[in-house]
């Protein structure tokens, strides 16, 4: 029992954190660059007052920005990534046993967090498009808060179908605690290669939340990118998985198709 009256508290916290941070990450992708933004100026900027292309490249107080944003991206990716590898994985399992995918999530939760709140907006930087003139001032803005809400309830469906408590580190704890084992011993092979190639279940949906804004500054351009680029590579489908993501969705729609106990021929 003491054990588990360590293991439990410790795992819940992970899991508030995570959710936390995820409740922050809308706000940081979703409702700020909806809303027009927040900076330190006191409001967004004149378009008449932001640099070209060509101009930004000399403006040193631009690069700067773009640059420590680049260097908090590439810390949540550094950690993001090297936690996942299977070498860190095994050294953190030998140290925190069940608590390795709480401690994961712990981390990438904190460094989010690092990324969100020391993130330096670039207002007076050059942006790729702007909806101004109307009818696209009014339209483009509802249109991209549609397509924001249906992109978060799809993500958040996606990893209640993913098993959410499996991927917050909650359900490894309360199998050990039961004496179940491991989740994962579980499941079959072909999910387990599955799960190794499709790191990011939700791409799609969360790239649509990093395009599709009313206005794409230099910073939201290069934050784009670069998910853009991670995520890209942290898929690795092959025919094997995707025969049996078919096999599986053939399975589910014979299921569904089937003729219920009872009713009528």
């Amino acid at each position: 029992m003491a054990p588990a009256l360590l293991l439990v508290p410790a795992a819940l916290a992970s899991f508030i954190l995570a959710f936390g941070t995820g409740v922050e990450f809308v706000r940081f992708t979703s409702l700020r660059p909806l809303l027009g933004g927040i900076r330190e100026s006191g409001g967004p900027a004149p378009s008449d007052a932001r640099h070209g292309w060509l101009a930004a490249l000399q403006d040193r107080s631009i690069l700067t920005s773009l640059a420590w944003d680049l260097c908090l991206l590439l810390l949540f990716v550094l950690q993001h990534s090297l936690m996942a590898t299977e070498a860190v994985k095994a050294w953190t399992s030998r140290y925190f046993g069940v608590l390795q995918r709480s401690l994961y999530v712990a981390c990438t939760a904190l460094a989010l967090q690092l990324v969100m709140r020391y993130w330096e907006t670039t207002p007076r930087g050059p942006v790729l498009w702007e909806a101004r003139a109307e009818p696209w001032a009014t339209w483009v803005p509802l249109l991209c808060f549609v397509l924001h809400v249906v992109s978060w309830l799809l993500i958040f469906s996606i990893l209640l179908v993913f098993d959410y408590a499996e991927l917050m580190g909650l359900k490894q704890v309360y199998y050990h605690v039961l004496g179940l084992g491991e989740p994962l011993s579980l499941k079959s092979p072909r999910a387990l290669r599955l799960f190794s190639h499709l790191r990011h279940p939700v791409c799609v949906e969360l790239l649509t939340v990093l395009w599709v804004v009313p206005t794409l500054g230099t910073d939201r351009l290069l934050l784009a990118l670069l998910f853009t680029l991670y995520l890209g590579l942290a898929h690795g489908l092959d025919q094997q998985d995707l025969r049996y993501l078919r096999s599986q969705l053939q399975r589910k729609l014979q299921l569904l198709s089937r003729p219920q106990d009872g009713e009528a021929e």
